[in-house]
Order: structure tokens, then C-alpha cells, then sequence
């Protein structure tokens, strides 16, 4: 594994830009039509970068006048977020959801420039996975081809963008890494070298981005016609030979290595710092300024940059009720994902919290005859021990897989009803304290359908620039604080801060 240092040493030094700088630049931008970035996020754990920004686990028109109109500090939204969930979808379904939302957004927009003053200018963003799983190249390209079919505007370029440095996350030199921790910190391993990539469904072969595309697009954008801009690039603008650091000179460097995009050109970003993630923001509005039609398919804290969003500090325990009075039942901690930081944080969690009740669904009896009885004790048993304290579900931790990629799905579907099916009926027969819920089409499923949110606002992260906190705003469990932990992120020890930060009984 090579360390960070010396990978880096060949590059100038990061670009310092206060997000200020950015959001007065997507201000100027949008003076005289709002722009607003509606992101399609795959798992909703693409909301922890972010704070203050509306979130749809549904999205008729209607759902997005919501949003687009919603007012959160006396201002309109810069970007509104969507819970798509395709990453549990077959690839036929994801590409009919992008195309739904796509058109939803569209149609939405086109009704507000019907008011007089109320005209809207949408950007595309396909939020995805940091660790490169997920339907790619097919997303953007349904977002693409849709976006042309309405509006006919073509898509001049696909910004990439995996990097996700709060997560350990960075590309450099055009290759994705993850950073190592513990006895391995200050070492990078290529992201195809990890769990990761061997996923059932969206496994990979490459680090090297370009390489990626081509493997994911099956040659039909070669490795050598990925535009790439590495850190040479993005940071133009460092102080050399005296000169003083200009942002400016990163941006227009950026822009200039964009002109040539065209017909969806795959361009792939190097990021290492919220530094670089401006310096590329402040580059492609200068792109966009230009002419050039972009959309994105990126990690979590693209956004937070894009817009020019301040790093939200992570939210305290009493924050995380504010407006809303906590109830005394205790909290339900949901457990749903396999990756082994998961398994380590669900172990770390069960050993300190002592008072919590630890209730498993077993995956086998789920898959069984007998799955409706199983599901009735489960229920039953998690109500009652929520009187008492808070609760720890947790499907049972032997993964069962398949080589059949559909097989996969249809596994982890099962599984995450049945999950749903928990959190739905406890929270109508006795509504917890919060509800946590680890892994991401766990927590998707569990805020769509076993919460019921239609629409909530993001609040900011539970930990530093990681695991995010939603206020439902309507529904059943409107006022309930629910915490969205992706199940590749955070430490052995983040469960059970996070947990800890809400409980009444830990």
C-alpha cells in the first residue's frame, strides 16, 4: 500500500477557498433564473455531507413544488435531494426511476415558470456510491437521454466525482483510494483491492478511473478519451515562485480542460480536500458560464461544495430534538448492512450498551415457510422491550449469497421488508425515541416505508462530515429524529457515539 504522502508529493499543494467564494459564485449565476441541483441519490446516505436541504422519498410533481418552494432559513433551497433507492433496483427498473424523477423534476419546474418570478433552471446530479458501486454508466445516461427528450438539451460532459475525504475516500493521480486506518493510517489502497469491489451486483476490476469507465461501459468510452483532471489541474491556482494562491486561475485551468467535452464525455475529477472539491466547484461554474452542459455522478460531498455549503459542524444530542420534545420510550437501532466495519461497529455497540435489548430477524427463517410467524415474535419482542430501554435489531450476521446477481437482489429485498415490516409496525403501536438505521438500502427502505416520510429536511451530520440526520416533516413519524448511517462509513466506535448522543438509557 503507498502512503498518501508520497503519492501527493507530486502535486502542487491544495488551493485554500473559503465556501463563500463559491456560493457568490453560484449567486451570480443565478440572478436572474434559480438554479436548483436535483440529486437522485441511489441510498439516501447521500444527505450526511449536507445540511438545511430538503429531502423526497417520493417525487410526483407535486413533491417537488414542495421542495422547490420549501423555505429553510428564510431561503430557497440551492439543491433538493431524492431518494431514488436504486441501488437495490435491477438495472430495467433504475433506468425507469431516473427517467420518472427526471421528468417529475421537469414538469415541476416548467409549472413554477408558469408564476411570474418563479422561474427555475435544473441541474442534474446522480449521487452514488464513494466505493463505486452502483448503476453506472446507466444512470447518467437515462438522466441524459431524458433531459434531451424533454428539453432537448444535450449533455456536453459527466463529471465523476467518487471522492469522499470525511469517509477516507480520495482520488489522485486518477486513481480511487481508500485511506487505511489504525496501524494503516497514512496508507492508501486502491478501491478495486477492497470489499467493495467484489459486490455481488456491482463488482469491479479497475481503481484507475478511466480504466473503471471503460470497464463499465463495456468499451464504449474508451480509458483514453476520459477527460481527467488530476491535481495539476484542480490545483492551477497554488502559490509558486512567489506568486500569491489564485482560485480563479484553478478554475479557469478546470474549464479549459472541460471545452473539449461533448456527447456525455466522461471527465473524472482527483480530489483530496473540501479545497479541491470548491476548486472544481468554482471550475465548473465557470464551464457551465461558458456553455458547457454538464451533469454528475458523485460521492457525498460534491453537493456541499457545489452549492458552496459551510462544513455543518456535527449536531449534539440536544440538537438533534430541537423544536421536537423526545419521547421516553426508548431508541430503535436498526442494523441491516453486511460490510465488515458494520459487523465491528454492531459488536462495539452490543458490548457497551448493556441496557439495550438486542433482537436479531434471522435471514433463514425469513427465507423459510415460517416467515410471517417470525416476523410477529419480532415484532411483539421489540415492543415490549422498547418500555424499557432502547433496542438493537439487527438481521442475523451470516450473509447468504449467490453468484446470481439477480438472486442477490431478490435476497436482499426479502430481507429488507422484513426489516420495513419491524420498524412500520412498532412505530404504529408504540413510536420510539429516534430510530438509527445502519446501511443504506436498509435506510432507505426504512424511511420510505417503514417511517413513511414523503418529505424531511436534512439537519447536518451526527459525526464530522458523516451520518446524517433527517426531521420528518409529515407522516407518522413526523418529530422523530431519524439518523441515516451509510455501512461503509465511521470507525469501530461511531454506532455507539451516535447512539449515545440520543439515548436516554446509554
Amino acid at each position: 500500500m503507498p502512503l498518501e504522502a508520497d503519492v501527493l508529493a507530486a502535486f502542487p499543494a491544495e488551493v485554500q477557498i473559503p465556501a463563500r467564494l463559491v456560493a457568490d459564485s453560484v449567486a451570480a449565476s443565478s440572478q436572474d433564473v434559480p438554479r436548483i441541483l436535483v440529486v437522485l441519490d441511489d441510498d439516501p446516505t447521500g444527505t450526511q455531507s449536507v445540511a438545511n436541504l430538503p429531502v423526497l422519498t417520493r417525487w410526483e410533481p407535486a413533491d417537488f413544488a414542495w421542495a422547490f418552494a420549501h423555505e429553510i432559513e428564510g431561503q430557497r433551497p440551492r439543491a433538493v435531494y431524492v431518494l431514488t433507492n436504486t441501488r437495490s433496483l435491477d438495472p430495467a427498473e433504475a433506468a425507469a426511476r431516473n427517467e420518472e424523477v427526471v421528468r417529475n423534476a421537469l414538469t415541476a419546474a416548467a409549472a413554477a415558470a408558469d408564476n411570474p418570478g418563479s422561474g427555475l433552471r435544473l441541474s442534474f446530479v446522480s449521487r452514488s456510491d464513494s466505493t463505486l458501486r452502483g448503476h453506472y454508466p446507466l444512470e447518467p445516461d437515462v438522466i441524459a437521454a431524458t433531459v434531451a427528450a424533454v428539453s432537448g438539451e444535450a449533455t456536453d460532459g459527466v463529471v465523476i466525482v467518487p471522492a469522499f475525504p470525511d469517509a477516507g475516500r480520495v482520488t489522485i493521480g486518477g486513481v480511487h483510494y481508500m485511506r487505511g486506518t489504525g496501524v494503516d493510517a497514512g496508507k492508501l489502497t486502491p478501491v478495486a483491492e477492497t470489499e467493495f469491489a467484489k459486490d455481488a451486483s456491482f463488482g469491479f476490476a479497475n481503481s484507475e478511473m478511466a480504466k473503471y469507465v471503460e470497464e463499465k461501459s463495456q468499451g464504449r468510452f474508451a480509458a483514453d478519451s476520459v477527460i481527467v483532471l488530476d491535481l495539476n489541474i484542480i490545483r492551477a491556482g497554488a502559490a509558486t515562485d512567489g506568486t500569491s494562491a489564485d482560485p480563479q486561475r484553478s478554475a479557469k485551468a478546470i474549464a479549459d480542460a472541460i471545452g473539449a467535452a461533448t456527447e456525455s464525455t466522461p471527465i473524472v475529477a482527483d480530489i483530496v480536500t473540501e479545497n479541491d472539491l470548491r476548486a472544481l466547484a468554482l471550475g465548473l461554474e465557470e464551464a457551465e458560464r461558458r456553455g458547457k452542459k454538464l451533469l454528475y455522478r458523485v460521492g457525498p460531498p460534491f453537493v456541499r461544495a457545489r452549492i458552496g455549503q459551510e462544513i455543518r459542524s456535527e449536531l449534539s444530542g440536544a440538537e438533534a430534538y430541537a423544536g421536537n420534545t423526545p419521547s421516553e420510550a426508548g431508541g430503535l437501532i436498526v442494523v441491516g448492512s453486511h460490510v465488515g466495519v458494520t459487523t465491528r461497529q454492531l459488536k462495539v455497540l452490543t458490548e457497551q450498551h448493556g441496557a439495550a435489548r438486542i433482537v436479531e430477524i434471522d435471514v433463514e427463517k425469513l427465507l423459510g415457510a415460517n416467515a410471517a410467524d417470525h416476523l410477529d415474535q419480532t415484532v411483539d419482542t421489540v415492543v415490549a422491550a422498547l418500555h424499557g430501554g432502547d433496542v438493537i435489531v439487527h438481521t442475523s450476521r451470516l450473509l447468504i449469497k449467490t453468484d446470481d446477481a439477480a438472486e442477490s437482489l431478490r435476497i436482499a429485498r426479502t430481507v429488507s421488508a422484513a426489516v420495513v415490516a419491524v420498524v412500520n409496525r412498532t412505530l404504529k403501536t408504540f413510536p420510539p425515541r429516534f430510530v438509527i438505521a445502519k446501511g443504506g438500502i436498509t435506510s432507505s427502505d426504512v424511511a420510505a416505508h417503514g417511517l413513511e416520510i414523503r418529505h424531511g429536511i436534512v439537519r447536518g451530520p451526527m459525526l464530522p462530515g458523516i451520518v446524517s440526520l433527517w426531521e420528518p416533516v409529515d407522516g407518522p413519524a413526523k418529530g422523530i429524529p431519524y439518523i441515516v448511517f451509510a455501512g461503509n462509513v465511521g470507525d469501530d466506535e461511531s454506532l455507539a457515539q451516535v447512539t449515545r448522543k440520543l439515548s436516554n438509557t446509554f
